[in-house]
């Protein structure tokens, strides 16, 4: 019988028979409409699985179909943020006939297997829990992206790992390559060496072994709290242990159980998103035993998601002229949203700043309104405008907190300050192709990549940047983008890279947008030139190919 691994490899053009990687990340952003993603996790994701297809490399992703996906943001009269969960039916997905189960609380939990593959992305495997024979509970496991409380993380990751793993059997797939997209799928790890255990009756210490040699991970979060931990006899309750002992999973996870360090020695390899984080993983785990060694492969966008046509033609072109012109476009098709959505109507003829992202506090969301004398005078006046955007964790009331510090600006400048709610890959494309500079100021060096700023950049939409994530390795001061501060990491850096933004922004970007447009031009175009190319999805799965899955010869470029 020919197996879904044949199917796979023979579609492939001759001569490109290589490594098949089955890709576990708990979200993908693939579409605005298919609401199983949060952020730039899966966004990454979505990206790499769409330039796997483009490649023609043999890779299937694995996750969870959300039935509420993440959260819809909504605004009170206050403006003030509250999440809502509507409920999605999907009906482009394709029910494979599979069906897998997992021990979770004692309990067989039963999980369907949906193929999407409409995207123009490899196959993606989704398990879904939302089936009649489940328990009531056990139906939502697969309900909220991230939703409720650890108990349930567990579950959904365990639905994730263990019941991922079992379906790539199911479906008569086997994978050369398992690949962690962060620790949330470390539990994969624990069902192979389960596998090797009680079918080949290895030892502990050879299962790891050889389970170690299949998976690489990657890991993203540069802040040690932000690294996921559960006890031992929650995981023991919840059936996560596999029938391991305590002993066993000591030596994986410690105690308490940190997912990330389990997927640092789960993991042959492993990759850090960007060079600057690459450091700051390697001195954060560095006393982790048995760790996998950390490499940087910077992440990457699928330019043919996130780069308007008419600018990528315009760019090949070498027309700055006409890359303004494409570049109005957007921009008036970003002002007509606006509109629509908020009743604002900003100028295409002033310069627009945009700010999106995730809503969490060392990103610094309101760093720009810091010092009112200096910025509500440049808002009044008719030089500059801003749009924002951003989402936090319903539970996170910081997140909330700048929301509303969002609205309440937009609020007192109601002609030159506008807040999208509910950003998602929609708002996200609009943005990152109509606003004249992307902000970035993140605290140093808490900003792992931050792919919005790539978005922006192969639009020709020039970031202005703090020297953290991926930005480092692409910024020409003044040629493609500009920086502010000098990557100081000391304790008054709030204070100092302020004072750097504003002499930037002042000195520098309102008078080039102003004064200089040919030069402004030239610098857009210079923007897409260094990166369209270096900072794609396309160019991160190679190296994946080459570094993480240590495939030499295959034919991808």
């Amino acid at each position: 019988m020919r197996t879904k691994t044949g199917e796979i490899n023979e579609a492939l053009p001759a001569g490109r028979r290589t490594k098949l990687v089955a890709y576990f990340c708990m979200e993908y952003g693939l579409a605005s409409s298919f609401r199983i993603y949060c952020g730039g996790l899966g966004i990454l994701a979505g990206d790499l699985l769409k330039s796997a297809r483009d490649l023609g490399l043999p890779m299937v992703g694995i996750g969870l179909l959300w039935r509420q996906g993440y959260y819809r943001q909504m605004l009170d009269e206050r403006g003030i943020p509250f999440p809502a969960y509507p409920t999605y039916r999907y009906d482009f997905l394709k029910d494979t006939g599979v069906k897998v189960k997992v021990v979770i609380r004692g309990r067989q939990v039963a999980c369907r297997v949906w193929l999407v593959d409409r995207f123009g992305n490899a196959p993606r495997y989704l398990l879904d829990t939302d089936l009649p024979e489940n328990e009531p509970a056990d139906r939502w496991i697969t309900g909220q992206l991230y939703g409720w409380f650890e108990e349930e993380r567990v579950a959904q990751e365990m639905v994730l790992g263990i019941g991922g793993v079992r379906a790539l059997r199911a479906l008569g797939i086997d994978p050369d390559v398992y690949h962690f997209n962060e620790g949330h799928a470390v539990f994969a790890g624990l069902e192979l060496i389960r596998e090797y255990m009680q079918g080949l009756g290895l030892s502990f210490a050879d299962a790891w072994r050889r389970t170690r040699e299949r998976i690489v991970f990657t890991t993203h979060t540069p802040v040690k709290e932000g690294n996921e931990e559960h006890g031992h006899d929650l995981l023991r309750y919840m059936g996560a242990d596999l029938g391991l002992t305590y002993g066993q999973m000591l030596r994986l996870g410690g105690d308490p159980f940190n997912m990330t360090v389990a997927g640092l020695r789960l993991a042959r390899m492993a990759n850090a998103v960007s060079r600057l984080h690459a450091r700051t993983a390697g001195s954060m785990w560095a006393e982790v035993t048995g760790a996998a060694p950390i490499i940087a492969i910077t992440n990457g966008v699928h330019l043919g998601t996130w780069q308007d046509e008419r600018v990528a033609r315009a760019a090949r072109a070498k027309d700055p002229d006409e890359l303004w012109r494409a570049h109005q476009l957007c921009k008036g098709e970003l002002i007509e949203f606006i509109a629509g959505r908020t009743g604002v109507r900003l100028q295409e003829n002033v310069l627009l700043i945009g700010f999106a992202r995730r809503a969490a506090s060392y990103k610094r969301g309101g760093l720009i309104f810091r010092r009112p004398e200096i910025i509500e005078p440049l808002l009044s006046s008719g030089r500059l405008q801003l749009v924002l955007a951003g989402k936090g964790h319903p539970l996170d009331d910081a997140g909330t907190d700048i929301v509303a510090g969002f609205t309440a600006v937009a609020r007192r400048h109601p002609t030159s300050v506008v807040f999208l709610p509910d950003y998602d890959m929609e708002i996200g494309r609009l943005l990152t192709r109509g606003c004249d500079v992307w902000l970035n100021n993140p605290r140093r060096p808490m900003e792992a990549c931050g792919t919005s700023g790539m978005k922006a950049a192969v639009n020709g939409v020039l970031n202005l940047s703090v020297l953290d994530g991926w930005w480092p390795e692409a910024c020409e001061h003044g040629v493609n983008g500009w920086q502010f501060g000098d990557g100081y990491e000391g304790p008054d850096q709030d204070e100092r890279d302020l004072e750097a933004l504003y002499r930037v922004l002042c000195e520098e970007v309102i008078p080039c947008y102003y004064e200089r447009p040919e030069r402004w031009r030239t610098m857009m175009a210079n923007s897409i030139a260094s990166t369209a190319a270096a900072f794609s999805a396309d160019r991160t799965l190679r190296e994946y190919y080459e570094l993480m899955y240590e495939v030499r010869d295959y034919i991808g470029g």
